[in-house]
């Protein structure tokens, strides 16, 4: 239920910084400024105007701190209730104590996503646009930041409405004869009704089918270096971050637990997972290395298996091969700078591969691009107008709707009656209501806005 209440909340992260910004919405955001800023206000806090001042604790009239203070007035507004925003200095103890004293004029501490949430239900935004706001905050490159901003400027939910679109008029098509029984519905409107239907189903589908990629730039890959020892896997992991991360030495077995680093590759955010060599040892350590190793394959999105293409295909490469059943895999053949002596099994002809050097770089670039290109098309994310679908929310809810879509279609064949289309086409109308926020249920929007963190 929304209690229109006033809240607060600290925007800025916790910590020392140049600004903190404490925010404020609701009816009392006025009153707030009233009581606890002393500045030249010429009569009034005017909307959308800063204010230099100080801010003073009201009973005791002490200066707490120097403020920039802005009031946003209803509807144009963050979330088109009164808003204001103290900026003060950024130290911890004076951006908490600055919030005490606006709790204590009568606001309450906001909840996690409150501000975007109240954004949503007044109609400044929709569901997916708010879902776009944390992404925007989250982003770890370019191209998942521009996915995100396409959201939240509204792109999806343009594509959502143009569906929503057909999907209506064909129900009010199939509405009008419903109301006079007596008269059948003609074959040009039926055939109206099935154009209609059909744009929308495609329409989903073409959403349904850029999620993937719109996933993979949202949450990022995982990307595991296996192979045995010494083949090269540091090496690939420091060449890949252009710096030194993991010890390199030619003792076999120096990695020992897993190293994780986050790279950026053409904008697909990738969590790099290097190793330890998979071999039998008598090594304790290592023999849980190996173990740690093994049990991360299938939770990779993808395993970069390498080989020593200067040292023969032996048992310790099989191990691997074997362990990589029913797992995405590329063959990255290493230290092509050296004369070649290994013979692929027959089970790995034909499988995606790349051959590089570690020592001089070659074929590093042509890696990189095959990585891009197991998830994401390449140069599709960088269009001004590229939208997708990325949380699983949101695909769970087209897939709603595109089955009431095809199960319309199949008692559209059936000659069905009109009572009963009708229903197919309101259960796909609640399905991208869903998307939107239409006819999301209130605790599916409690986890949504959970994930916020509190100011924003």
């Amino acid at each position: 239920m929304y209690v229109k209440d006033t809240i607060a909340a600290i925007s800025t992260p916790v910590g020392e910084g140049g600004i903190g910004i404490i925010r404020v919405s609701g009816d009392a955001a006025s009153q707030v400024a009233t009581q606890l800023f002393r500045g030249t206000t010429d009569g009034g806090l005017q909307s959308h105007r800063f204010y230099y001042g100080t801010l003073v604790a009201p009973d005791t009239a002490t200066v707490v701190d120097e403020v920039m203070l802005v009031l946003m007035r209803a509807p144009r507004s963050y979330t088109r209730e009164d808003v204001l925003e103290i900026h003060c200095h950024g130290g911890s103890l004076v951006v908490q104590k600055i919030l005490e004293l606006v709790l204590g004029q009568g606001a309450r501490l906001a909840d996690p996503g409150e501000f975007t949430r109240r954004a949503f239900l007044n109609g400044r935004i929709d569901l997916v646009q708010a879902e776009a706001v944390i992404e925007v905050i989250r982003s770890k490159t370019e191209a998942a930041l521009a996915l995100a901003q396409h959201q939240r400027a509204g792109l999806l939910s343009g594509r959502l409405h143009l569906l929503k679109e057909q999907i209506v008029h064909a129900l009010a098509l199939l509405e009008a004869y419903i109301d006079f029984p007596e008269e059948d519905i003609p074959p040009e409107d039926y055939a109206e009704i099935a154009r209609r239907v059909e744009s929308a189903a495609a329409g989903i589908g073409e959403l349904l089918a850029g999620y993937r990629e719109g996933r993979v730039l949202r949450e990022g890959v995982a990307v595991l270096l296996a192979g045995k020892p010494n083949v090269g896997k540091s090496s690939l992991l420091n060449t890949l971050l252009r710096e030194k991360r993991a010890i390199v030495t030619a003792i076999p077995g120096t990695t020992r637990d897993i190293i994780e680093e986050i790279i950026n590759i053409r904008g697909l955010p990738v969590r790099l997972l290097d190793t330890a060599g998979i071999r039998e040892s008598v090594d304790l350590v290592e023999q849980e290395g190996v173990r740690r190793t093994l049990e991360k394959i299938p939770q990779a999105d993808l395993v970069l298996f390498m080989v020593d293409v200067s040292r023969p295909f032996d048992n310790e490469d099989e191990l691997l091969l074997d362990n990589l059943a029913g797992s995405r895999f590329i063959l990255v053949k290493n230290k092509s700078d050296l004369p070649a002596v290994m013979e692929l099994p027959s089970s790995l002809l034909g499988a995606p591969s790349v051959t590089i050097s570690t020592l001089t770089g070659d074929g590093i670039e042509q890696l990189r691009q095959l990585v891009h290109d197991t998830f994401l098309r390449d140069g599709a994310v960088d269009s001004r107008e590229y939208v997708a679908i990325s949380h699983a929310r949101q695909r769970d809810a087209l897939v709603k709707g595109r089955d009431a879509l095809d199960c319309f279609s199949r008692n559209l064949a059936l000659a069905v009656t009109a009572e009963i289309l009708a229903i197919d086409l309101r259960d796909a109308l609640l399905a991208v209501g869903e998307v939107t926020g239409e006819t999301t249920p209130d605790d599916i929007l409690d986890l949504i806005f959970q994930r916020f963190c509190i100011g924003k």
